[in-house]
């Protein structure tokens, strides 16, 4: 079971995690786990898949969401659901910020 947690921005890593992509898990628990993505202008995601189903909502930028068959310009206070196994990919188009949440929690963005 997870216990209580509060966690300041400042104490979460950031961690590369492809060429102008970094994370930092701002916090997790049993079920489900937060993470603060930093892409900058042009870096991308490339298509993938993985079987947490992840929410996101972007704060600050714009990205190309490749979802499936969906493609999308977002904005800040935009969001998404991706449910587990469906491919996708990210494009920056600006310097962006987002929050994903995934559940279960990402073990392995976890340090």
């Amino acid at each position: 079971m997870a216990e209580a947690n509060l966690q300041a921005h400042d104490e979460a890593q950031e961690i590369p995690m492809f060429e102008g992509i970094s994370r930092r898990t701002l916090n997790h628990g049993d079920n489900t786990s937060i993470h603060e993505i930093k892409i900058a202008r042009g870096a991308v995601v490339p298509e993938h898949t993985h079987p947490h189903e992840q929410t996101g909502y972007l704060v600050s930028g714009r990205l190309r969401f490749v979802l499936g068959d969906l493609d999308r310009e977002l904005s800040p206070g935009d969001s998404w659901i991706v449910p587990g196994d469906v491919p996708h990919e990210v494009t920056a188009l600006e310097d962006s910020v987002a929050l994903d949440i995934f559940s279960p929690a990402r073990e392995e963005y976890i340090p």
